[in-house]
């Protein structure tokens, strides 16, 4: 009796570590709408077919990682668009075109990524501003700066080495391609797993799920919560490298990804206002979120049901965390 009990506890508890408790409905819903897509689509899951859309997300699964570990320990992070759009920017006006100014700039953009990521977590974590307002500002900072630079329109032009990641990929007989965007989100999703099951990440959760008494048991607050800011626009400027080399230059290129990537993180069952939610499920939210924007477009539905479902979803994700608050409460 006592082995016979023990097994599917033991699953449970495999389950719940790789789930998130609750966050299971996002890998029912991701397999619904490619049954949908397929069934709409056959050719959809053909490798290249497949390979092209695993690409095409590529950016927002990186931004979703990004959003999760600030939302996991209790904020928001509204400035990663943005971030996005001024890296872009950045990387066509100082490249333009010249082959050997690619890793300077690549390097240049990791430390201007940072950099960003530091002021944001100082303001919310030493200023105690909240961080919806301190990203909002951010955000609003990066696209007036960027526009004033640019005067509205990019210059400039990124060169063929710096799009390769986000375009180009290993050529394989089973596949076609490989895109290395694919490669880049796997690699930063495995990282990230491995990270929240080390002590800094177990630290990341407490803080988001009860602040008083993660610093009660010695947690810096404010440093975990400043690294975390700093990791979000870190893979925010991973994003901006892989959307330039997909997308290349254009004056829309970051806009309303903020949004997408917090729809995408909540979808996956990460609890606005933190302690809940895993990486896999947030990677998974960010594919759903693709694979619906991909069914719209197949439905011929007009482009403006891609905010109207984004925000039914934050809705419903919002009230559904506040119901699970509560409800120890009710039943107490």
């Amino acid at each position: 009796m006592t082995t016979t009990t023990s097994r599917p506890a033991g699953a449970k508890a495999v389950a719940a570590r790789l789930f998130g408790g609750g966050s299971a409905t996002v890998f029912a819903l991701l397999v619904l709408v490619f049954v949908v897509i397929a069934f709409m689509n056959p050719s959809f899951f053909e490798p290249p077919s497949l390979m092209a859309f695993l690409k095409k997300a590529a950016p927002l699964v990186v931004l979703a990682v990004g959003q999760y570990l600030v939302i996991v320990c209790g904020e928001l992070d509204l400035s990663v668009g943005s971030l996005v759009g001024a890296q872009v920017a950045i990387a066509a006006g100082v490249i333009d075109g010249e082959e050997s100014r690619t890793l300077p700039t690549l390097l240049l953009m990791l430390a201007f990524g940072a950099f960003i990521g530091l002021v944001n977590g100082l303001v919310v974590t030493v200023l105690r501003v909240h961080s919806l307002i301190a990203t909002l500002g951010m955000m609003l900072v990066l696209y007036g700066a960027i526009r004033l630079w640019t005067g509205g329109a990019p210059t400039g032009a990124l060169s063929d080495s710096f799009r390769q990641v986000g375009r180009e990929g290993i050529d394989l007989p089973a596949v076609r391609q490989l895109p290395w965007a694919v490669l880049v989100a796997v690699g930063i999703g495995i990282l990230a797993t491995v990270l929240m099951r080390r002590p800094f990440g177990r630290t990341l959760v407490a803080t988001g799920d009860n602040e008083k008494a993660a610093a009660f048991a010695g947690v810096r607050v404010w440093q975990v919560r400043t690294i975390a800011f700093v990791l979000s626009s870190l893979l925010a400027t991973v994003a901006a490298v892989l959307i330039g080399g997909y997308a290349g230059v254009d004056a829309q290129v970051g806009s309303g990804l903020e949004f997408t990537a917090i729809t995408a993180v909540v979808l996956g069952g990460v609890v606005l206002g933190g302690g809940r939610g895993t990486v896999l499920a947030a990677m998974a939210g960010a594919l759903t979120l693709e694979a619906l924007f991909t069914l719209f477009n197949q439905l011929s539905l007009p482009s403006t049901i891609r905010p109207l479902a984004q925000g039914l979803i934050i809705i419903a994700a919002v009230a559904w965390a506040a119901r699970e608050r509560r409800s120890p409460i009710t039943q107490s």
